[in-house]
């Protein structure tokens, strides 16, 4: 290496420095062209692995058979009432469906009219039998509102109960919850405050809780992939309907995003705002950085517009060879910066420590060329090392980091020519001034000797280190679920939290596929009983069982229930005068049984809230009709669809729930969900395994993150290994010494080891966001080693006073706040990714700073 012409490229380019800066204002122009019309970026998480693994094969042919299943955006809603939660989701997808320009598809899987038809039957026997006793005790009161469903046939139906009160006729135990928020409706309504009084649990009680408290509205929005908000459009497009809903406007509904669409977006949103946090609030650490290292906006400068430019070729790059870039291969630009500035501080340190021979331009220009005899050669093994560290994982099947070690790989070879190149072009341009006493380190002079006389302690310390880093390795582990890289206060987060204790709501589903349907229902009762499956759904399960029993019980009631249900002509609506009235009598009839009702009965507030009411200005009154019987004439109109329920088999079900589950070639779908919520990956792993054991061919959700984490941590043990292979070959080759390879190798391993330490200290989670810490270790952690490795070859006596620590120091407190910025982001994956950065750049800095001086053989340094 230390025969390559180096020198003299640098002092061409000094020699011709405005030629050379047309040049590259040429090259960057091209490569700015280029970037804008080729380079393209995709936040699609499916291009992040390749498409050849087998279950990255099984995960695109489940979402190419059932698309509807992929890319949701989802509306949840919830509301102080059933009723006015169904009404919301109703209306919003209403409003949706004819946004054909946002949305694919709308969905109200909840309101189905088969599920709502069959609703009594998916009861269990015990359940419905409960269900109907209650339903058919309360006939005559059902009748009286059957034909009058108004606020007069409800007091009308009121004095029928005051009747059975006085005759001794009325058990009224099992209404009073009903007749309690009944109560509480005629309270507000008398005070002139009506609200909506839900029939649902009048009627059903606990059972209108049995769906859930949600109602959902799932879409499939049209995306674009081309901006980091892909569903960005049509989530601004739901919003503005939701805003316009009746309910939502009253405060009585709240409607919230989630889905995987929504919580892609709400990421990508947060790191792009972390990472522009990061760079202002970094901004000023690095300019200070920089002005500490070389003294002079002469030389900061030239060193930024250097970078700058390295990095539009760099994207220039990006763009011919890969064209799109994806959610980690964007990282190129971070990754670039903070270690291509290490060449250009190592460059300018050296520079301005030159001594010049004669004043003037020839000495500036004989000082450049001095420089480069003197650390291009470095600055070159330093850059093909790294180079080769990040190119050791183009091979792997994650594709991400694949794309991001092609382009960093041949980043760092951008920056070194920039470096020897434009950089010398520059300062001769800006003229710094040279022979500054400041380029070294006079202070770490006793820190030298210090090393030296103290060399075995701190080599056994250091030792002792790298085999409790060796001894913890087993005990790391990456968390494979990308939920936790997420921000939990974001909105698709939060719902998401309340939503998994739902197993039929879980983001850790999986899917089977079977030949056919007799193959399905077969998986699926295996599958079910699984210690940690909650359910296993096929297309099966949408027919009820044990239906003779079931609808022998339901004809039953029927036969009572529907002669009074079904009403031809139902009375008119009431004015003022008929509420009034009716009102009026309602409260005789309960005041006269006043004294054989308990002290706490809800009657009583009843009687006298209906008694205020008698009195209240006719729009008290018909505020008060429209807020009682609203939601009247569908819940009893559901009330009779249920009681005239028949047989149904599997051909009965709709397409649309068919769809779900069955192909057309006959092939089924076996979907099946947790028991319980994923706290960890041991349970993750549990529950896939227990899948996998009966259905090794499941896919779905929980598959991939398992899989996906496999892929991810095979790929960078393999990049790894790769990596330190072929920087050994490399460093062979340059410095065409065993002992001094080594002697680059062994802090890098080392720092890698104590990095470990830490990770189990403090600790720290690896995870999808932060494993990318590696690819910059590795090249940070070689450049530093190479650069004192060779200044000790070159006969530097004192490693820690020489300009060489303070560009080293200098560059890590650079890299450093760049990166250690992100730790202070809200989004959880950027800031565990920003802290791991910082621990392994301290581990670098401390291997580089006291492991090598203390490594370097001490005879060959004294006898120079």
């Amino acid at each position: 290496m230390q025969s390559l012409p180096i020198g003299r490229l640098v002092a061409v380019c000094s020699h011709r420095a405005v030629l050379v800066l047309l040049l590259f204002v040429i090259l960057v122009g091209g490569a700015v062209a280029c970037s804008m019309k080729r380079l393209d970026v995709t936040t699609d998480t499916g291009t992040m692995f390749s498409a050849s693994l087998p279950w990255k094969k099984r995960s695109d042919e489940l979402a190419r058979l059932f698309p509807q299943n992929q890319d949701r955006l989802v509306a949840v809603i919830d509301a102080d009432l059933p009723e006015e939660a169904q009404v919301t989701a109703r209306e919003l997808a209403d409003r949706l469906r004819g946004d054909t320009a946002h949305f694919q598809s709308v969905e109200l899987p909840q309101q189905d009219p088969y599920l709502v038809r069959n609703g009594l039957m998916f009861l269990d026997n015990k359940t419905l039998a409960s269900v109907l006793d209650t339903t058919v005790t309360a006939q005559p009161f059902l009748g009286g509102l059957a034909a009058d469903p108004s606020g007069r046939g409800l007091f009308d139906a009121l004095s029928l109960i005051a009747l059975g009160v006085s005759q001794g006729q009325a058990d009224l135990k099992n209404f009073q919850p009903a007749l309690n928020a009944f109560a509480t409706t005629l309270e507000q309504a008398a005070d002139g405050h009506a609200q909506p009084l839900s029939w649902e649990r009048m009627l059903a009680s606990d059972l209108a809780d049995l769906g859930g408290k949600f109602q959902f509205v799932v879409t499939r929005p049209r995306l674009d992939y081309g901006s980091f908000q892909p569903g960005g459009a049509a989530s601004d497009a739901m919003r503005r309907a939701i805003a316009g809903l009746e309910f939502v406007r009253s405060g009585h509904a709240r409607v919230h995003l989630t889905g995987d669409v929504q919580i892609n977006d709400e990421e990508f949103a947060t790191v792009a705002q972390g990472m522009v946090a990061g760079l202002l609030g970094s901004l000023a650490l690095v300019t200070l950085w920089l002005f500490l290292a070389v003294r002079t906006w002469r030389i900061i400068v030239p060193i930024v517009i250097t970078l700058v430019a390295g990095l539009l070729l760099t994207t220039g790059f990006a763009a011919l060879a890969v064209g799109t870039l994806n959610l980690i291969s964007v990282a190129f630009a971070v990754l670039f910066v903070g270690i291509a500035v290490d060449f250009a501080i190592q460059f300018s340190v050296r520079f301005r420590a030159q001594r010049l021979s004669c004043g003037g331009l020839p000495g500036l220009h004989d000082a450049l060329a001095r420089t480069g005899d003197e650390t291009g050669h470095q600055i070159l093994v330093a850059s093909l090392a790294t180079m080769a560290g990040f190119l050791a994982f183009t091979p792997t099947a994650f594709v991400g980091v694949a794309q991001l070690g092609l382009i960093a790989g041949f980043g760092m070879l951008i920056a070194f020519v920039c470096t020897l190149t434009l950089l010398p072009a520059l300062l001769r341009l800006f003229r710094p001034s040279l022979d500054h006493p400041a380029t070294g380190f006079a202070v770490a002079r006793p820190a030298d000797r210090a090393v030296r006389v103290y060399r075995v302690p701190i080599l056994s310390v250091f030792t002792f280190l790298a085999v409790l880093g060796a001894v913890l390795i087993p005990v790391l582990t990456f968390d494979a679920d990308p939920l936790h890289t997420k921000d939990p206060k974001s909105e698709g987060m939060q719902v998401l939290r309340q939503l998994m204790t739902d197993p039929q709501s879980s983001p850790y589903g999986a899917q089977v596929l079977a030949p056919d349907l007799k193959q399905a229902e077969i998986l699926a009762s295996r599958l079910s009983h699984l210690p940690l499956v909650d359910d296993a759904m096929w297309l099966g399960s949408m027919v009820p069982e044990d239906q003779p029993a079931k609808l022998a019980m339901i004809q039953d009631s029927a036969s009572i229930l529907l002669p009074t249900l079904i009403v031809p002509t139902p009375k008119p609506a009431p004015d003022a005068a008929a509420l009034r009235a009716s009102a009026a009598r309602t409260a005789r009839d309960l005041g006269g049984v006043l004294d054989k009702l308990p002290p706490g009965d809800p009657l009583r507030r009843i009687q006298s809230a209906l008694d205020r009411l008698s009195h209240a200005p006719d729009p008290v009154l018909m505020a008060a009709n429209v807020a009682l019987v609203r939601f009247l004439p569908a819940q009893l109109d559901q009330l009779r669809q249920m009681l005239a329920a028949q047989p149904v088999t599997i051909a009965d079900v709709p397409p649309s729930i068919r769809q779900e589950y069955l192909l057309p070639d006959g092939r089924a779908l076996v979907e099946i969900h947790p028991k319980r919520e994923m706290v960890g990956n041991a349970d993750l792993h549990a529950y896939v395994a227990q899948i996998r054991g009966i259905a090794p061919d499941a896919g779905g959700d929980a598959i991939e993150v398992v899989e996906s984490a496999t892929t991810m941590v095979h790929a960078f043990v393999f990049a790894a290994l790769s990596a330190i292979v072929m920087i050994a070959v490399i460093l062979l080759v340059a410095l065409r010494r065993l002992l001094d390879m080594a002697l680059v190798l062994a802090p890098l391993l080392l720092s890698a080891l104590m990095t470990v330490i830490l990770i189990v200290l403090v600790p720290e989670q690896l995870n999808f966001a932060n494993i990318i810490a590696l690819p910059l270790l590795l090249g940070v952690g070689v450049s530093f080693n190479i650069y004192f490795v060779m200044n000790w070859r070159a006969g530097v006596r004192a490693p820690l006073s020489s300009p060489t620590a303070r560009a080293v120091l200098f560059s890590a407190l650079t890299t450093g706040t760049a990166f250690g910025s992100l730790a202070a982001s809200h989004h959880p994956g950027t800031a565990s990714m920003g802290r791991l950065l910082l621990l392994s750049l301290s581990c670098t800095l401390l291997a580089t700073l006291i492991f090598v001086p203390a490594l370097l053989p001490k005879r060959a340094i004294d006898d120079r």
